[in-house]
């Protein structure tokens, strides 16, 4: 292998046995581990974050396979590209059948696609011919959640496996195999097990960044590495957030789920991430002033009015003396009391709405423009003007003509 390939290239495993993490996954025991080693693999579709091993796996795979192996990536891949795949697949299976194959091979084709979730429809469409009838067993990797990037066909006839981020204890090992190792630094390099540590920690459950970031320590550092130099050198830790991505999703959610749990110190955490990541300050504005209305609405009034007022000094101030606000406005809001009167009356109207119910006006609540119409067909006639009773309250029916379903919208609001 070239020595001046990137160390994450050069670290590769080439067996499951040397495969960290995972284990869920591709543990000892676990079917699809069973599967790769009796090579009866089906069709899976791997997902995750960047550097948790998909790629890696599909290589594990093409090693340990009898089957003809064959690679694309749906960046520079086209639907003539998966063509000619399928058609080769397809000849290579009618010949192992009649005994013509030229070489030993179980007549099946592996084709990996990398970064699945880039092929449009139509391209993910003239895989299924070819995937349904056997000729082709599909190893498909994305970083985007399958099941809203992938076509549902295609989900529906594979395994699908959601990769975690690496524990920390994972990369550790990792990276101590890449001190070892005659691919990696030989045993050449000295390195406090502390400095270790502080590298996994650093890499945000990503093995390519922590064996990219051991590299640059020993670039920049030397043969002998202590946590204090590895302190030094990397002082901001990576942060696995894609703006798009399903990883702002999921944040975001977390974000809003703690506010409704009244967490503010996990609220402050979540928030905090996603503005270390580059998230639009206005984005989680918005996010807060929608939640003052959802989960908290007249339980607390207050907290919709501190929203946009910490908002418009934000929008004054900027950061990053503008993060007081943004921490204002999310531990009030995690602390507020919380009540969803609001949104449930609202889907109650809306749902009433919906159903295409006749919303006829009763005649008390008519406008009477011209005379006539009050004395002659009755419209306002028997309305009572609240401000003539006591308190301004008065027993009256609000509601459309028929309507029966009064009492379950006064028990919400």
């Amino acid at each position: 292998m070239d020595s001046h390939a990137p160390l994450a290239y050069r670290l590769r495993p080439k067996t499951l046995d040397d495969f960290a993490g995972q284990e869920e996954i591709a543990g000892q025991g676990t079917p699809l581990r069973k599967a790769i080693e009796q090579d009866i693999l089906s069709s899976v579709i791997f997902a995750g974050p960047p550097g948790t091993g998909k790629t890696t796996l599909a290589k594990i795979i093409a090693e340990a396979t009898k089957a003809n192996f064959t690679q694309l990536n749906a960046v520079t891949s086209g639907v003539k590209d998966i063509k000619e795949v399928c058609t080769q697949a397809a000849a290579l299976r009618e010949s192992v059948k009649h005994g013509g194959a030229m070489f030993p091979t179980s007549g099946r084709t592996v084709l990996f696609i990398d970064e699945i979730h880039r092929f449009n429809k139509s391209q993910q469409d003239a895989l299924l011919p070819s995937v349904e009838s056997g000729s082709i067993i599909l190893i498909g990797a994305t970083t985007e959640n399958p099941y809203f990037s992938v076509n549902s066909a295609l989900i529906s006839r594979s395994q699908v496996y959601l990769l975690k981020p690496h524990a920390v204890e994972s990369l550790e090992k990792i990276l101590e195999r890449a001190l070892k190792s005659k691919e990696g630094f030989d045993g050449k390099i000295q390195m406090h097990p502390d400095a270790i540590k502080k590298v996994a920690e650093m890499s945000n459950g990503d093995a390519r960044i922590a064996l990219n970031l051991l590299e640059l320590a020993v670039l920049m550092i030397g043969t002998k590495i202590t946590r204090e130099d590895a302190e030094k050198l990397l002082q901001q830790r990576s942060m696995r957030y894609d703006k798009k991505g399903e990883d702002h999703y999921d944040t975001v959610s977390a974000f809003i789920k703690t506010l409704r749990g009244s967490d503010a110190s996990a609220s402050l955490l979540w928030m905090y991430k996603m503005l270390q990541s580059g998230e639009d300050p206005n984005f989680i504005f918005r996010r807060m002033a929608i939640f003052a209305s959802e989960d908290i609405g007249n339980a607390d009034p207050h907290a919709l009015v501190l929203v946009t007022s910490a908002w418009d000094s934000f929008l004054k101030v900027g950061l990053p003396e503008g993060e007081y606000f943004l921490s204002q406005a999310c531990t009030y809001l995690a602390n507020a009391k919380k009540g969803d009167a609001v949104k449930v009356a609202m889907m109650e109207v809306k749902s009433i709405i919906e159903s295409g119910m006749p919303l006829e006006v009763p005649m008390h609540l008519r406008n009477a423009p011209v005379k006539a119409m009050s004395e002659k067909h009755g419209y306002g006639k028997g309305y009572k003007y609240p401000h003539d009773f006591k308190d301004a309250k008065v027993d009256e029916d609000y509601f459309p003509i028929g309507y029966e379903g009064k009492r379950a919208l006064y028990r919400v609001i």
